[in-house]
């Protein structure tokens, strides 16, 4: 890229990720990169995290199969000659706490010499900022301006959730199985698109006092507890379905780590529309 105009981001992290010209070859955690392909950008290949297998979880692989992306496996597993051998331009991560890059040890990337950017998508930005975050990164790797169109699409699809819940009396629990005997319930202000849904009118249920920051961790009979009309129930592969909920609780899928793109939330909430309205 000898000659090209420099190119500079600055991540979530206050960190700037920098190279001598446009990155085009682009290595990314699984949410950010299928998110990067909604956005126009296609990734040389993308890595899970340490909640991944050796293949690719399909709840959270958005277009990338499709695409025909590679998927290199678990990111604190990953094979750094494979990795090399991509001639990575740029690495992108997430961030929950603003500090370190989630699924990727980021000694690799130094190791590698490839500057590595990571965006938050903890609840200290809102979903809309989160976005705003992920098309800034994507216009700057150089994606065609896709954002009128898909951000026209997540309008829409708040419009449409909006008005359902304003109908909806129905109470929605968000959850993630951990089998038959433990469950974590979802803190909803503690997940920027749950409370995005609370804006829209969605009627969250909240699981009450006790640790743990996002999820408070109990057994299925508290959950039921807590009465339920709708579950949104975490389909990540390393998650189980539901145990033991009351009869007649609705059951919706929902992915913690729905790419950050406005296509993929419209998609969700069209879909929480149909379940709240069913």
């Amino acid at each position: 890229m000898s000659g090209a105009q420099a190119w500079r981001f600055t991540d979530d992290r206050g960190t700037e990720a920098a190279a001598e010209g446009v990155p085009l070859r682009v290595v990314a955690y699984v949410r950010a990169g299928a998110a990067l392909l909604d956005l126009g950008v296609t990734p040389v290949a993308v890595y899970g995290s340490g909640h991944d297998g050796a293949a690719l979880d399909p709840a959270k692989a958005g277009g990338l199969r499709a695409a025909g992306v590679p998927y290199l496996g678990p990111g604190r597993a990953l094979d750094e000659e494979a990795l090399r051998e991509l001639r990575p331009d740029v690495i992108v991560d997430v961030t929950y706490d603003g500090k370190s890059p989630y699924a990727l040890d980021e000694a690799v990337a130094e190791r590698l010499g490839v500057p590595l950017a990571a965006l938050s998508v903890g609840n200290d930005l809102t979903l809309p900022a989160i976005l705003d975050r992920f098309a800034a990164l994507a216009a700057s790797l150089g994606a065609e301006p896709v954002r009128a169109a898909s951000d026209a699409e997540l309008a829409a699809a708040e419009d449409g959730l909006r008005g359902v819940a304003a109908r909806s009396a129905l109470a929605v629990l968000a959850l993630s199985g951990a089998g038959p005997e433990q469950v974590h319930l979802a803190r909803p202000q503690a997940w920027p698109e749950l409370a995005h849904l609370a804006e829209l009118g969605v009627r969250l249920v909240a699981p009450g006092p006790g640790p743990g920051a996002n999820w408070l961790t109990g057994d299925w009979a508290g959950a039921a507890g807590l009465r339920p009309d709708l579950v949104l129930f975490d389909d990540r592969e390393h998650a189980t379905r539901p145990y033991e909920l009351p009869s007649g609780v609705r059951l919706t899928p929902w992915n913690p780590e729905t790419p950050p793109s406005p296509a993929a939330y419209a998609r969700f909430f069209r879909d929480l529309a149909e379940a709240l309205a069913a």
